[in-house]
């Protein structure tokens, strides 16, 4: 069964930082790319960021760019998000998500974590 759990959301201050998670089981990320997106209430779901495993590149949405950073341990089949200089903007619902493609469009992913909530505070 494939699994995403997602770990390492809170409240913290505007400014303040936090390290998501994104632990997978039941499948390896070679050859998925997992992304990470986020919802706020009353809001749509949008694509933050992604990383592909088979090269490592990586995307970001403008709205997070030179403040989160993604990364992947393969070894652990984890993936993390950085999130760096948080504003209350920020504030949503984090997800991970795999897929076979990657990008920051939801429709390209199969299979989903139960999200994290992540609130900031100004």
């Amino acid at each position: 069964e494939v699994q995403l759990v997602e770990s390492g959301g809170g409240l913290v201050q505007a400014g303040g930082s936090l390290r998501l998670s994104c632990a997978a089981s039941g499948f390896t990320f070679d050859g998925h790319a997992i992304g990470w997106f986020r919802q706020a209430p009353g809001k749509e779901r949008e694509g933050v960021s992604c990383i592909s495993s088979s090269d490592g590149s990586t995307y970001y949405a403008d709205s997070v760019k030179g403040r989160f950073t993604i990364s992947n341990d393969n070894a652990k089949n984890t993936v993390y998000l950085q999130m760096n200089s948080l504003k209350p903007e920020d504030t949503a619902v984090y997800y991970c998500a795999a897929g076979p493609a990657g990008g920051l469009d939801y429709d390209e992913y199969d299979y989903w974590g139960q999200g994290t909530q992540v609130t900031v505070s100004s």
